[in-house]
Parts: structure tokens; sequence; C-alpha cells
């Protein structure tokens, strides 16, 4: 059943940008199907910074959609990008990959073991399915599939046609102007140069070559080493003739541009081509391509050249991850979406971009800040139900939970994840004793299956198989601590009992919660049930005392998972035999 649309009041700022889109797509081409835009480069595993460039026009999109327009989400693919470097830790990769440096990413081998017939559907099919558990609808554009079969063509030959004005155009943009004759004999840069430029961002924003013959905004794919590092040498506008020398194997040919297909523009006007090619009404850009004299505000006026306009469309802001830096694909072990996904539900994941306006940071969390996520979330699904959440909190929450057609799968029996994870964590892996465990949470209504609990149960468990060092696993004691408690003074043998005669009548969540944080009270001769304001500031420091106490008898250190949890998973009698009954 589809998810009712949000009202256009909603204060939340997706719905602000779909007004603006729908309002601009009636403009420029009305009765037309709103298009809004996204591109990724399968040059390497595609991070979670990359997944801002989708999300942001996905919910725009959506909610495009929840009002009833038609609207297409399109994702190019660069997947005709050159082949800048080897990317750091990626598995079945070494350094004889290095030889395929300023191919097209289609023409570079899958790493070993893949099953992908080559480099860029190797990394693109991982996003693949992370976009499909998402719930991201969109049609995708193969850059290969489209420059290989002319469908550029036309764009290409005016492009070339109009080589002076786009000059013209990026040469106010450039930094370092060199006289008019030095810079007809500028060189392309070999494959060292351009590692050290795409080092510092100067490759990623490459504007064209300029030899001899002047600047062309085309790069040939070289006919003999399958490499960009080519100049062009001659072209004839009549005839639409090009000749080429490749820098990195000398092989040089004459081909007719009309007819040829093994080639791309440079960036700086491959991108605003395109915009005007697809009709792009919304694309988001990031802050490196923002920037003064950057590819988006270039683009603004080179889209003028081939009769389109610039799309509307924020700078987002970049993503990281707990404890980590701004995220690089170019770095090994940076978390792609499928990475998220192994460890939290796409609800979550959305939720993460959608209640965060595309130009606030915020960082995904793989460390215990994951918990924290969850209990946040898991309060506001509380509070949506009960209908007392915030407009802008439900606006989020809905296009969290699914899209315009209809909800995503979710888990059916919605447990704490902190409380899945400390299970996953002491039954390491045996589904029976986690079973036990979650079904005397409330033996009310018990859990009669694992699989009410997942997909969720599933996510905590890889969380803490993937992402918690072994130092901080919990083994619970194989024998008690015989040694510890012989060492007891009285008042903590006396906690021991007033817990040890509560387990019985308190085995279930709430019960071991309370008789937990119960005991150091009636020790201290206030009820099991006194609020803080009710009890002196020292109670506090005597709970911090009593719980130290029981991990160290129970798993042989100061902290562990939440008590209550721990306890039910260890079980009755073990509890009671690790404790000296």
């Amino acid at each position: 059943m589809p998810i009712v649309a949000q009202s256009t009041e909603t204060t939340d700022w997706v719905s602000r940008f779909a007004d603006e889109v729908i309002e601009e797509s009636e403009r420029r081409a009305p009765g037309k199907p709103v298009v809004v835009a996204s591109g990724l480069s399968p040059s390497g595993p595609i991070h979670l910074g990359n997944l801002r460039e989708v999300m942001t026009p996905h919910l725009v999109a959506d909610e495009i959609r929840r009002r009833g327009h038609q609207v297409r989400h399109l994702i190019s693919w660069d997947d005709y990008d050159r082949y800048r470097k080897v990317p750091a830790g990626v598995p079945g990769v070494d350094e004889s990959w290095g030889e395929h440096i300023g191919k097209p990413l289609t023409s570079v081998p899958a790493p070993k073991g893949s099953a992908h017939p080559n480099w860029a559907e190797h990394f693109k099919a991982a996003m693949v399915e992370a976009l499909a558990e998402l719930g991201v609808e969109f049609d995708g554009i193969s850059q290969t599939a489209q420059y290989t079969s002319g469908v550029y063509r036309e764009q290409i030959l005016h492009a070339m046609a109009h080589r002076g004005d786009i000059d013209a155009i990026l040469d106010q943009y450039r930094t370092k102007k060199a006289p008019a004759a030095a810079k007809k004999q500028q060189k392309p840069l070999d494959e060292a140069e351009v590692e050290a430029a795409e080092g510092s961002g100067a490759a990623a924003e490459d504007d064209g070559s300029s030899g001899s013959a002047g600047y062309f905004p085309y790069k040939p794919y070289c006919g003999n080493c399958e490499k960009d590092l080519t100049t062009v040498t001659s072209y004839d506008d009549a005839t639409t003739e090009l000749s080429y020398t490749c820098n990195a194997c000398g092989f040089s040919e004459t081909v007719r541009l009309n007819e040829f297909n093994r080639g791309k523009l440079v960036w700086k006007v491959d991108w605003p081509m395109r915009w005007a090619y697809e009709g792009v009404v919304f694309e988001p850009s990031g802050v490196d391509h923002s920037s003064p004299g950057s590819s988006f505000q270039v683009g603004g006026q080179i889209v003028g050249i081939f009769g389109g306009k610039q799309p509307i469309g924020p700078m987002y802001a970049f993503v990281g991850i707990s404890g980590m830096a701004k995220m690089s694909s170019s770095k090994g072990g940076v978390p792609t979406p499928g990475d998220a996904l192994k460890i939290m539900e796409p609800q979550l994941l959305r939720w993460l971009y959608a209640r965060r306006r595309p130009n606030q940071s915020f960082k995904i969390a793989f460390d215990q800040e994951i918990q924290r996520l969850y209990d946040e979330w898991d309060k506001l699904d509380a509070k949506v139900s009960e209908g007392a959440a915030l407009p802008g909190d439900v606006a989020a929450h809905s296009r969290a939970v699914g899209t315009a057609g209809g909800e995503l799968p979710r888990t059916a029996r919605v447990l704490p994840y902190r409380t899945l994870a400390s299970v996953a964590d002491i039954t390491a892996g045996h589904e029976d004793q986690a079973l036990r465990i979650l079904s005397e949470l409330d033996p009310a209504n018990p859990l009669s299956t694992l699989d009410e609990a997942r997909p969720r149960y599933d996510k905590a468990e890889a969380w803490i198989n993937t992402q918690v060092p072994a130092e901080q696993r919990t083994i619970v004691r194989g024998e008690p601590d015989a040694e510890l408690l012989k060492s007891l003074d009285e008042a903590a043998q006396q906690s021991l009992r007033l817990l040890l005669d509560g387990l019985a009548s308190h085995w279930s969540l709430d019960g071991l919660t309370h008789l937990v944080y119960g005991v150091p009270k009636v020790q201290a001769g206030f009820p099991a049930d006194a609020t803080p304001k009710e009890l002196p500031a020292e109670i506090k420091t005597s709970q911090r005392a009593f719980f130290a106490l029981l991990y160290q008898l129970l798993v042989s250190r100061d902290t562990g998972p939440r008590l209550p949890t721990l306890l039910l998973a260890v079980g009755q009698e073990r509890v009671r035999a690790l404790l000296g009954e």
C-alpha cells in the first residue's frame, strides 16, 4: 500500500526542494516528466560519501512521485572515465593493475575472482544491490554505452565546433594563465604527472588538452593501448578529420570524428553536455565541485553552448564515519553502502540522510554509537505511532520507512539493537541460545522464532562479528572466581544475596533491570523503586561499584553488555553458580 503523500506545508528540506523542482520543471519542460540526476564513478568501491550524491535527488524525486508527478531519477555511471589509480585495500587487486592506468574503466579487468566482466561492472554491481535494498528507484545510464554507440556524436561535433567559446569560458577560471605562445606548446601530462595531479585534485577537474593545434575539449582513447594519454594534433571542422598521437605508446592515427566512437568529452564539458542532453532539472553537487572555478560553476556557463540550462540543486556536505576523517575511495577500508547495510537496516540508513539538510555534514556510526542511533530511531518510531512526533520528524520518518511505492520490508518484532547485539555477542552464533534469551525478555509475549527479530538481529550480529574488537567481546567465565568471592566484605556479600533472592521473581528484561538497579537502593535503606530525585548522590557510586562487581564475577571485566541482558544470556542456574550461591 503506497505511503500517503506529505503535505507541501511540511517544513522539511525535501518538500521545499520538491516545490522548487516541480515549479522549475514546469517552466523548462511543461508536461514532461521531471528529471533529476546523480553521477557515480565505479573507479573503486563506491563509498558512503557517494551515497549522498544519490540519496539527495532520490528523496526529492520520491516526494515528487508522492504528489502524483512523473519523475525520472537518472544515475549516470561514469564507467567511460579513465582508470586513474589502483585503489588500496581492494581484494584480488595487486600492483599489476597499474598497467591499465589511463584506460576506460570498462576496459580494465575486474579484480581476481570476480564474476563481472570488467572493473566498472564489478564495483557498479555492489552499489546496485545496495540501492535496491534501500528502495532507490532509478534509470541507470552507462556512459561507455552512450559514447561507444555514438549517442553523443552530435554533441561532440558541436563541442569541437565551439571549442574556442569553451576555451574562453574555461580561461576565465584558470588559475595559472600561461602566455599564448607557451600555451600552444603545452603537452598532455604523462602517467606519473597525471598521478601527481590527481593527488592534488587537478586531474579530476581536467578541462581539455592544448597542443600545437590549439585547445580541444575531446580526448580520444588510443587505438593501440586504449589509454587517454593522447594529444590531438589536428582537426578539420568541415570533414571532421581528427589526428592524434598517443604519448604512452607512440601510436598515431587520423579518424573521422563523425564516425569515431572511441573517446569522450573532458569532464568540465561532458557534465554540462549531459545536463542539456537529458534535460536535467535537479542535481546536487559536492563541496569539491562547487568551489570557484570548479566543474559545477564552469558548467553553468558551458551548458548554454549546448542549448541547455544548469540544474538547480544544493551543494552537499561530506559524510564521515565515526572515528574517521572525510571518506575517499582512493584509500583502502572505506565503508560502502553495502558495508553499512550489513550492520543496519535500510530504514536507519535512509533516515540518517533524510533528517539532515544536504549542506549539513554528519557521521555514520560503525562503532558503539550505532546503539545510541538505534535507540533514537526506536524512540522516534514510537512517537510517530503515538502521534506525538513533530511534523519535520514525521516527514523524515516517512521517507525512511518507505517510498511512494510502499513501505520497505521491516523487522516484525522490534527489539532494542543494543540488546540484540549483546545476545549475539554472548551466544557467539548459537541461535538456539539466542532464541532462549530473547524469549525470556518478555515472558508474557515470548518470541516464538528468531525470524521474528530478523533482519535486525542479523544486522546486530554482523556488527558484533565485524566491528567489535576481539578484546571487547564478552566471554562468560567457565568457573566462579573463588578468590574474589572469598575477599568480599559483608556489604558486597549482602548485595549478591539480595540479587540472588530476587532472580526467580524478576526473570525478565524489565524485572532484572528493576532488580539490578534496586539492590544498592535497598542496601542503603531506600525502596527499590525510589527515583533519582529521592536518593542521595552517593547511591550512583554504590550502583557503579555493584555493577563492576557483577561484571568481574560474570565476565572478568569491569564493564560489558547491559547487566539485565547479560544475566538473561548467562541463565539463572549459571548466574547463581558464578555468584557463589
